[in-house]
């Protein structure tokens, strides 16, 4: 049996539902490409939850989904600006800037949000030849520290962007747990809050694979088929991507997964919380904590429960609870804390 942990979200397997889904997919013949059957309803469940207008196209990873919403509303002489912690910036190995040419600026912040003040510091070199121009804001909700823009926050970030014409584009990988930590609905903190266009992931929600671009101005889609094919993207057996939204929407599965992972992340900061030895350095707004505890300590943990460093110079590591992570594991993984700790 494979050893459970805190390392990733997308270290859980996939969720019974969704795996049935992808059975029942798994039936005689389909159209390729994507003109199936599945696809079809998959994306009428996608326009139920954010407007008729939306265009939606699916991708096998995150990472594709992030390149193709670039390339979408982007040319090469655009920059991207995010966070200095963006997963397009640190976790992509380069791939959006070599797939799209546009080049990344990260934004210092200290809880994954880029602030108003610090994304005014880069708007700058407008109609400038020899510079790179900005094209578009890249935001992640969840952030890469585990903390949840708020509706007026994120609308505040889209007014100042398209005020100079840019668009506003969102790594939703964890869009799920947002959603339940806002207790929102999807388009109220998406599309009705200013963004132009969105990844949303399902592979840390208990999908096996496959990513949703949604771009909510058809105008801005109309090159996106071709973008999705150069990138390799375009996955010939479509349906079995596609197959798997259907339970995750109509059954909301996403929201029963991301509301017992976010509530397993708050027993475990609750828990760790009162060992003197740990500081949790982050807002727990979502299913990540990240804490600062004695080095000494952390291998001997890991040992048993593997997880990520954070910061290796501070002793900071990030704890990511997932849809099938247990009370038990969390309470065992506390009761070694404290043995080692107390």
């Amino acid at each position: 049996m494979n050893k459970r942990g805190f390392a990733s979200d997308n270290n859980s397997g996939i969720h019974p539902e969704v795996l049935k889904a992808i059975e029942m997919a798994n039936v005689g013949h389909a159209v390729g490409y994507g003109d199936d059957i599945y696809t079809e309803k998959a994306k009428m469940l996608f326009k139920k939850e954010f407007g008729e207008d939306t265009e939606i196209f699916f991708t096998l990873t995150g990472t594709g989904a992030n390149i193709l919403s670039i390339q979408s509303l982007c040319q090469s002489f655009h920059s991207i600006i995010c966070t200095e912690t963006a997963h397009i910036h640190t976790d992509e190995c380069g791939a959006p800037e070599k797939f799209t040419g546009s080049k990344l600026i990260p934004v210092p912040s200290g809880n994954g949000k880029i602030s108003p003040s610090e994304l005014s510091k880069k708007l700058h070199g407008f109609g400038a030849e020899h510079h790179s121009q900005p094209g578009m804001l890249s935001i992640s909700q969840v952030t890469e520290m585990g903390t949840v823009y708020s509706v007026d926050e994120i609308r505040e970030l889209a007014a100042i962007v398209h005020s100079h014409g840019m668009y506003l584009h969102m790594d939703g990988a964890r869009i799920s747990n947002a959603a339940v930590s806002l207790k929102l609905n999807f388009r109220a903190f998406t599309k009705d809050a200013g963004v132009d266009v969105l990844s949303f992931g399902g592979t840390k929600n208990g999908l096996m694979l496959g990513e949703a671009v949604l771009i909510f101005n058809p105008e801005l889609a109309r090159n996106s088929k071709y973008f999705r094919k150069q990138a390799a993207q375009l996955y010939s057996k479509m349906r079995f991507v596609s197959a798997q939204f259907i339970p995750f929407l109509e059954n909301e599965i996403w929201k029963t997964n991301a509301e017992h992972s976010n509530r397993m992340a708050q027993i475990l900061a609750d828990q760790v919380s009162g060992i003197k030895a740990i500081k949790i350095t982050q807002k727990v707004e979502a299913n990540g904590i990240f804490a600062i505890l004695p080095k000494e300590v952390i291998p001997i943990i890991r040992k048993k429960y593997f997880f990520y460093d954070w910061d290796e110079s501070k002793g900071e590591v990030r704890w990511m609870t997932s849809f099938d992570t247990t009370e038990e594991d969390v309470i065992n993984m506390v009761a070694l804390l404290k043995s080692k700790l107390d």
